[in-house]
């Protein structure tokens, strides 16, 4: 591990560059948990907003109180395009305040990490077929963040992926050897 780094359940992350930039995504993370405080109590919704600084973005997750989580699946909708759409609201309400562009991320009651974790089983598969039978690997259309997830998990085990197709129908296609 290189000085600057931090281990992850996903592998090594790069840490902020400096105090600025630490204090620039605490900033970011303050005023997006700002932001979803005041969307939860217009939408009279119970939750508890959590701030990190994972690599080089600001992370908020809103986590389920007790007995709530099932209110917290609205916010999340289906295949998480709820929440999609609430982190872009959510990185332009740190732009508006900030000036600078925002790479916050947005968890809610833990639909994202559970995604990451079915994403890099998925890219760690593809990239065994890929190896096994020499032949390209496509797979289905993904988000930004998803295929980012799956490009991680097939460096990891040693292959290249690449992006193909334009959006919404970009995809990850897993190259052997």
């Amino acid at each position: 591990m290189t000085e600057g780094t931090t281990p992850t359940a996903e592998g090594t992350v790069s840490a902020p560059a400096d105090a600025d930039s630490l204090t620039r995504l605490e900033q970011e993370g303050e005023i997006a948990a700002d932001y979803l405080e005041g969307l939860l109590d217009i939408a009279d919704l119970d939750g508890d907003i959590d701030m990190d600084v994972e690599g080089d973005r600001a992370a908020v997750s809103i986590v389920a109180e007790s007995g709530s989580g099932r209110d917290l699946q609205k916010l999340v909708g289906r295949d998480g395009e709820v929440l999609e759409a609430l982190q872009e609201l959510t990185r332009l309400a740190v732009h508006r305040e900030t000036g600078d562009r925002s790479r916050l991320m947005l968890d809610i009651a833990g639909f994202r990490a559970r995604k990451r974790e079915e994403l890099a089983e998925l890219g760690a598969k593809a990239a065994e077929e890929a190896k096994g039978t020499g032949q390209p690997v496509k797979l289905r259309p993904m988000t930004p963040f998803e295929r980012k997830v799956v490009h991680d998990a097939v460096a990891a085990a040693g292959l290249r992926s690449e992006s193909e197709g334009e959006e919404p129908q970009r995809r990850v296609v897993v190259l052997p050897v």
